[in-house]
């Protein structure tokens, strides 16, 4: 089971939008020496749904590579079409991947039956470790517990990214880890206390910027240090709230340009950081000692 901090890690590019790799190698290595416990590799942070599918494989190909078995590397392999998240998921698997994230299927709003039905086709058709993935805000689209824990029953579906933010939420899911099936965090600001309740980890934005901070909470919470675990996530606070201040991963990609590891680059619709959510992000960073890179 992987578990602990896992950085949801943007997909640098260049002012023109091309995806800038060598940028790429840089990141894998700061939270190869920051202590993050696994990488995302194209997830929403990532700019998933503005790659195509070539670039999706090969940013996750590089990162397979560059990490070279040191840290658990999970795909961003979900769609709204079933077809396609199924050969996203396969070609991730023969690329090394170590696990998958699916996302649930986005804008055609499918009923509970037809998340089961999906998510139960892939878990069928690609022999490899896959996490659910819940983020209703975006996708106009909740998997609700009952239809989680139908989806635990398959071999290959060993986990939820829950990004409601909703604490009561994820106590409904808790009693599926008792099976070995693991509840991760996908909301920064509420990690900590989701942990404490028996939570395996947190799929973070806030690592990309603060990537031993993260682990040390992580590490923290796990061991049941509420104490210290609370300090580190009041600390954090800060840059929880500011790196959601436009939508992700506006702020973070700006904060990552901002600290010397990227260049100004991401795909439209997305936009850079508006300047008048700079100053916050910024004295966010400050508060809690982030620092150019050298």
């Amino acid at each position: 089971m992987i578990r602990g901090s896992i950085v949801a890690l943007v997909t640098p590019m260049r002012e023109s939008g091309a995806i800038d790799y060598a940028a790429l190698d840089r990141l894998v290595d700061v939270h190869l020496h920051a202590g993050s416990h696994g990488i995302v590799a194209v997830g929403t942070t990532g700019e998933c749904s503005t790659l195509d599918f070539k670039e999706h494989l090969h940013v996750v190909r590089r990162i397979v590579m560059r990490v070279a078995g040191r840290l658990p590397v999970i795909a961003g392999t979900g769609s709204n079409s079933t077809r396609e998240a199924i050969a996203l998921t396969a070609a991730a698997a023969d690329i090394g991947a170590d696990a998958c994230l699916l996302v649930t299927p986005y804008y055609v709003r499918p009923t509970q039956e037809g998340l089961y039905r999906h998510f139960g086709e892939i878990a069928q058709a690609v022999p490899i470790p896959q996490i659910l993935y819940n983020v209703p805000a975006r996708t106009a689209c909740d998997l609700l517990p009952e239809t989680v824990a139908r989806l635990a029953e398959f071999d290959t579906i060993v986990g939820i990214k829950d990004a409601t933010g909703d604490l009561a939420r994820a106590q409904a899911l808790l009693p599926l880890t008792q099976h070995g099936f693991a509840l991760y965090s996908g909301d920064d600001a509420s990690a900590a206390e989701l942990m404490l309740m028996g939570g395996q980890g947190n799929i973070s934005v806030t690592a990309n910027v603060a990537p031993r901070a993260m682990a040390k909470l992580c590490d923290a919470a796990l061991a049941g240090d509420a104490t210290h675990a609370r300090a580190l996530q009041r600390y954090l606070q800060p840059l929880h709230a500011a790196l959601v201040t436009q939508t992700n991963p506006i702020p973070v990609k700006w904060a990552l340009q901002r600290m010397n590891l990227i260049r100004a680059g991401i795909r439209e619709p997305l936009t850079w950081l508006a300047q008048t959510h700079q100053p916050l992000v910024q004295q966010a960073m400050d508060d809690c000692l982030i620092t150019p890179q050298p």
